[in-house]
């Protein structure tokens, strides 16, 4: 007989990270052109110190711009390959939700939670070992709902019972301290 407690703690770990703004860049609209998709200080570093910490590591990014006609899904996975050669193909899956709630509806987007369960499901995770990071309250909402902690990156102080970090260094920081 299988122990639950067991099989949950040898179930994996993952680091769900946002895109705009957590790994690259935001400049206040739509990022889809590579030149306009500068990756952050000292990302490469953190990607590379969380996979040896053994966390999968996974790209969790609404794209309305799909949905909206500015931009194609293969320009978003270009970005997505100009991350991972920037990386050293650190990332383990990238999810996107193409839809935008006044062109179509999509469970995928955030803060709805379809793209971390994806995750949490195709690499038998447990999400009481996992971590959301994001500059919006949407992406930690989106991993609340599926069980999963949350990092919210930037400087705005938002809520006294959210942990905050100025970017993705220090959430790693945070977490590689607290495991």
């Amino acid at each position: 007989m299988n122990n639950p407690q067991t099989a949950a703690s040898s179930r994996a770990k993952a680091i769900f990270l946002d895109r705009d703004g957590v790994l690259n860049k935001e400049i206040g609209e739509y990022v889809w052109r590579l030149e306009d998709f500068e990756i952050l200080e000292g990302v490469p570093a953190s990607l590379a110190r969380l996979k040896v910490a053994g966390y999968h590591l996974i790209v969790v990014t609404n794209q309305a711009g799909i949905a909206k006609g500015l931009y194609t899904a293969a320009e978003v996975k270009a970005c997505y390959a100009k991350l991972q050669a920037a990386c050293d193909n650190a990332l383990d899956a990238l999810y996107f939700a193409p839809g935008h709630p006044t062109v179509s509806e999509s469970l995928l987007r955030k803060p709805d939670s379809l793209m971390v369960e994806k995750g949490l499901a195709r690499f038998q995770l447990d999400p009481a070992q996992c971590w959301i990071i994001g500059d919006r309250l949407r992406d930690l909402e989106a991993g609340a709902r599926a069980g999963v902690r949350g990092i919210l990156v930037g400087d705005a102080v938002i809520h006294p019972n959210i942990v905050q970090a100025s970017d993705l260094v220090g959430a790693t920081g945070f977490i590689l301290g607290s495991s």
